[in-house]
């Protein structure tokens, strides 16, 4: 992407606001020629189109977002949206209340995988520890 679209610049600034600099930072450094288009999409339209939509909250749709991703057992993206509810606002009670509708629409053995990785990465957060 030669140009940085309005949409791109916008789901960056919320990108960094969800996930953090540091997060952000390492991803970005991590780049190679393979995958900045992907990643380009993502900002733009991930970040861009859907989380930088007025309507919902930054709670809300980190809710809804760990609850989807638990559903389709994305394990690595459950954490990494779970390390970024600090800056979301939902809480571990969000997230529990997220997996009882998971364990029913989903299945349990979804939620029961995505609780124990909730509660894996909340206990490395209280620690300190990074991933």
């Amino acid at each position: 992407m030669n140009e940085k679209t309005e949409r791109f610049t916008q789901g960056m600034a919320t990108r960094r606001s969800v996930l953090g600099n540091a997060w952000v930072d390492r991803a970005e450094a991590g780049k190679t020629e393979f995958d900045i288009p992907f990643q380009e999409l993502i900002t733009e339209a991930a970040w861009g189109h859907v989380w930088s939509r007025p309507d919902w909250t930054k709670r809300e749709r980190s809710i809804v977002t760990i609850a989807l991703l638990a559903a389709l057992g994305h394990d690595d993206e459950v954490a990494m949206h779970v390390r970024a509810t600090p800056n979301t606002g939902a809480t571990a009670e969000d997230l529990r209340e997220a997996m009882l509708h998971v364990a029913i629409y989903a299945g349990v053995p979804a939620a029961n995988h995505a609780i124990k990785i909730i509660k894996q990465t909340l206990a490395e957060m209280e620690s300190g520890e990074q991933k």
